[in-house]
């Protein structure tokens, strides 16, 4: 048995034949030899797991590739066996740039048949959610402490009668302005509508810049018969007045049941966060084939974390559905770099130092490993931040790179489940169902109160059919009530995005 916790497995791995180098898939030490295809290389230099060992000589200057694409240049010459990293691989991303529209043909759907299907609750206007939950929303952070407290003493109280009651703080929806407090309210709204609420309580404190009569107008598709709303300044006691509203809503949401739904009425999150060296080799190409069955059978799959295509994007450009679509990717791309460039930060600060530990060398490469989650499947829109799903197919979201703030824009947009790669472990967890995946057998083994999904088996004995079939099980057992390690934990926030002035 070797570093990765599989049998057989060869010392490292290349993902495309066009690329300068391979992941160690355990640690190497210096002067082993290492076959990897038709290359032999001896090691000028250790080599941890989930690092780049370099197949080919790589001038100085000259791109260095890894799936098939550049990941930055030679910062000095490299030869075959040496360690590549920070230390001899630097970023080429700069600036914003212009993209031309050079559609691929489409691909085959992936097939749609055998996928397994789910108990969910079908709304009235079609959706499907994968809980049958009562969710406490607060207009301002300072009701947020009321609102849990709201949530807390209703789960106790009506305990069996809902899937749960949970309230999702957060510290804003009043001294914004601008476009911060627009994000808040259209985030809150989206979260409202969400098919998971089979009942919302919306609490305001009454004087705060994010009014509730101004939130519900965001919220056109909100049934007002699953609706509760109202200030705190106004009630005699808000926590008596709140546990009568969530009993309202729960005699009326404990109506509902599951039914037989097929696996395309699932909208999934695509996320990551603590990326290593693993997670482009195993959990996000793992990503992908999920993405692609569930798009080629109808369904929806949301890629989000802009930041993190940077050096990625034409790949997602090529595969727009129209020439609008691609615009709307172009868009979004370049505004985020704006974005950066705007507030003095270059594009490139990127990856995080746990990332860097990993293996993870460039924002290129972070990103190439990133966009794998999204499989080959066409996009077929692009969405403002807070907004919500509309079309099946492989949907670009506008939302940064920070865990909880994309993955909080993700549930917003309309994901009933979210599928959150890590190489690194966070105990995290959203709104919805948020599965774990380990990137790696040592993370899965260490933290199994974390994870939900070894996605290391994509290189064992049953391959990525194998880890694609069991994941897609997984996924839905837990659409139809099975609770993810995020529920068992209690691990459940949200966090908005805020970009501009504060009072």
């Amino acid at each position: 048995m070797d570093g990765t916790g599989r049998i057989g497995l060869p010392a490292a791995h290349r993902i495309d034949p066009r690329d300068d180098v391979a992941v160690a898939l355990r640690d190497l030490a210096a002067g082993e030899v290492v076959s990897v295809g038709d290359c032999a290389v001896t090691l000028r230099a250790p080599v941890a797991k989930g690092h780049k060992l370099a197949l080919m000589p790589v001038a100085q200057g000259a791109d260095v590739l890894k799936y098939g694409w550049p990941i930055g240049r030679a910062t000095a010459p490299i030869a075959p066996g040496d360690h590549v990293h920070t230390h001899n691989v630097a970023t080429k991303l700069s600036d914003t740039l212009a993209y031309r529209y050079e559609p691929e043909p489409a691909p085959a759907p992936a097939a749609a048949t055998g996928l397994p299907g789910f108990l969910g609750y079908r709304r009235a206007n079609g959706r499907v959610g994968t809980r049958n939950e009562v969710w406490v929303l607060c207009t301002v952070g300072c009701v947020g402490r009321t609102a849990q407290r709201i949530a807390q003493a209703a789960a106790a109280r009506f305990a069996g009668r809902v899937d749960g009651v949970h309230a999702f703080p957060h510290p804003f929806g009043c001294s914004q302005l601008g476009d911060d407090l627009s994000n808040t309210r259209r985030l809150l709204a989206a979260l409202a509508q969400h098919p998971n609420a089979g009942g919302v309580l919306v609490l305001g404190l009454g004087c705060e810049s994010n009014q509730i009569d101004q939130l519900l107008a965001e919220a056109p598709g909100l049934d007002p018969a699953r609706l509760r709303s109202f200030a705190a300044q106004k009630a005699e006691d808000e926590l008596e007045d709140g546990l009568a509203a969530v009993e309202e809503l729960v005699r009326i949401a404990e109506q509902d049941r599951r039914e037989p739904c097929p696996l395309s009425d699932l909208v999934i999150g695509l996320k990551c966060g603590g990326s290593d060296g693993f997670s482009g080799l195993t959990a996000n190409p793992l990503l992908g084939q999920v993405a692609d069955r569930l798009t080629g059978a109808g369904g929806t799959a949301i890629l989000t974390e802009i930041p993190e295509i940077f050096g990625a994007e034409e790949l997602l450009m090529r595969r727009a559905a129209d020439e609008g679509v691609f615009q709307d990717i172009v868009g979004v791309v370049n505004g985020f770099k704006r974005y950066f460039l705007d507030h003095g930060q270059p594009v490139h600060e990127n990856p995080s130092p746990g990332n860097i530990a990993g293996g993870i060398t460039t924002l290129e490469e972070k990103s190439l490993g990133a966009v794998q989650k999204g499989g080959r499947a066409a996009v077929t829109q692009v969405l403002p931040y807070g907004g919500r799903v509309g079309r099946p197919g492989l949907t670009l979201l506008e939302a940064p790179g920070n865990d909880g703030v994309s993955s909080t824009a993700m549930a917003a947009a309309g994901a009933t489940i979210l599928l959150f790669t890590t190489g690194r472990g966070t105990p995290l967890g959203f709104p919805v169902p948020t599965l774990k995946l380990a990137t790696n057998a040592d993370l899965a083994g260490r933290k199994p109160h974390w994870i939900d999904f070894d996605a290391s088996g994509v290189l064992g004995p049953g391959g990525m059919e194998g880890a694609t079939g069991a994941l897609l099980d997984l996924i839905a057992e837990t659409a139809s009530g099975k609770p993810a390690r995020n529920e068992l934990n209690g691990e459940r926030e949200i966090a908005v995005w805020k970009s501009g002035v504060t009072l």
